[in-house]
């Protein structure tokens, strides 16, 4: 992770989200579900995505859109050469805004047009909890978050007894004990403070980030002197709750938010209250606030994200075919989880069709969920994801009816009994113009309890 290439515009992103290019087609000219296939062909269904095309976090949907596809290419040049042709049969990408209405609005709309009985969703999980909770899981739909960290996910009520909700990136528990580390001394013993208040987004993802912070930076002896919700839209002014933060002078601000409203955040922080100590975590890892707030001011701070072990052959090749094929230079956080989502719902489907199944229109979100912890969890021969030799190898074995354990190029895609994975932590920093990782904290030095 690091600085990200220019993205264009939010209207063009949106017009490339729903375009046919790349393979992902727009909801009126995506081809229908049932098709004549050719004798032999293997049946071919529809994946969807639900992404941040404009919105607060409009810089990343690109990113994440294009990671899907990337895994979309691979997982369909390989069926074409084990099942004789495709199996996914279009990469379909709507737009949430970075809203939960609007994205249940999304994909609501794709899934009753467009019968995907699998969705990548979300960045954000304001998002992804109210799509699963209100469309995903109503519907009977296999759902797969390439961004999504609150805790809630992981016992979300509504899937108790649905197990339809799944994701590729950890969980906020892991992340608010390493963001507490770092701010306790206990990472850089030079980078310490004692008494801290944080602000957040008022959605799953911000208070649950936030309380995960605060529980365990108490826990080390630490003092949390308030809590502060914003609301999800972008506010013209952030004054009244910038006031109730700061007011009993926090050494410290953590702000657990999206790009948008924490670069109004840090623009009043510092001109209207004089306080530039600021702290960061994965939802405003962005370089539009190093260009809007400035360089001088955002230089040196630090921020933490889920991340992923740039060590591994899977990674290394996930990076470079994604730059090449795709024409980054780097990408934000959650990219790698976003073709590890793609890429385990493609293996789900081949899983389906290796067993027999002919029919795409009988092909459901309960007959890949049931195949997806299969291709991913051990016992299996383990296969590194991020490149399309492998991808071959992969469908070859679940076609020979083999066991198969993907290893995702953000890290091992074991789903335990929630769904959720762990990956690593990293430390960041905001230096110039980029962002730059400068610490990983493997999942298993991190504390439980």
């Amino acid at each position: 992770m690091s600085d990200r290439s220019h993205t264009p515009s939010s209207r063009r992103q949106f017009l490339k989200s729903v375009g046919a290019t790349g393979g992902s087609l727009a909801l009126a000219s995506a081809l229908p579900l049932r098709q004549a296939f050719a004798a032999g062909t293997p049946p071919a269904i529809n994946l969807g995505q639900v992404s941040t095309m404009t919105g607060s976090a409009a810089e990343f949907g690109p990113y994440y859109r294009d990671a899907v596809q990337l895994a979309v290419n691979h997982v369909n040049a390989a069926a074409k050469e084990v099942f004789g042709g495709p199996i996914i049969a279009n990469h379909i990408t709507v737009d949430s805004a970075t809203l939960p209405t609007v994205g249940v609005q999304a994909a609501r709309q794709m899934i009753d047009t467009q019968h995907t009985p699998a969705v990548i969703c979300g960045w954000s999980s304001g998002v992804t909890v109210a799509v699963a909770t209100s469309v995903t899981i109503p519907s009977g739909v296999l759902q797969i978050a390439n961004g999504a960290t609150s805790p809630l996910i992981s016992v979300l009520p509504a899937d108790a007894k649905a197990d339809l909700l799944f994701r590729t990136c950890a969980s906020d528990a892991l992340q608010g004990v390493v963001a507490a580390q770092l701010v306790a001394g206990k990472i850089d013993p030079k980078y310490k403070y004692e008494k801290v208040a944080t602000i957040y987004i008022n959605n799953p993802y911000g208070q649950g980030l936030s309380n995960s912070f605060a529980t365990a930076f108490q826990k080390l002896g630490g003092k949390v002197l308030a809590q502060v919700p914003h609301p999800e839209e972008v506010q013209p002014t952030y004054k009244s709750m910038l006031s109730q933060a700061l007011k009993d002078k926090p050494d410290l601000l953590i702000i657990v938010s999206y790009p948008a409203h924490t670069i109004a955040i840090c623009k009043e922080s510092r001109d209207t209250f004089n306080f530039t100590n600021w702290q960061f975590v994965d939802g405003n890892s962005s370089v539009d606030i190093i260009k809007q707030v400035g360089q001088k001011d955002m230089d040196g701070h630090y921020g933490t994200a889920p991340g992923e072990d740039t060590t591994t052959q899977s990674y290394k090749d996930f990076a470079k075919n994604f730059t090449a094929g795709f024409k980054y230079d780097h990408f934000p956080p959650f990219t790698t989880c976003s073709y590890d989502a793609g890429l385990v719902a493609g293996l789900s489907m081949a899983a389906v069709v290796a067993g027999g199944q002919k029919d795409a229109s009988k092909i459901t979100g309960a007959m890949l969920r049931d195949e997806l912890r299969k291709v991913s969890n051990p016992p299996g021969d383990m296969i590194d994801g991020g490149d399309p030799g492998r991808v071959v190898d992969m469908l070859k074995a679940l076609k020979a009816g083999k066991k198969i354990n993907y290893n995702g190029v953000a890290g091992p895609c074991d789903f335990d009994k929630n769904g959720d994975v762990v990956t690593p932590i990293s430390i960041w920093k905001y230096e110039g113009d980029q962002i730059k990782t400068v610490n990983m904290i493997p999942a298993k030095d991190i504390p439980t309890s």
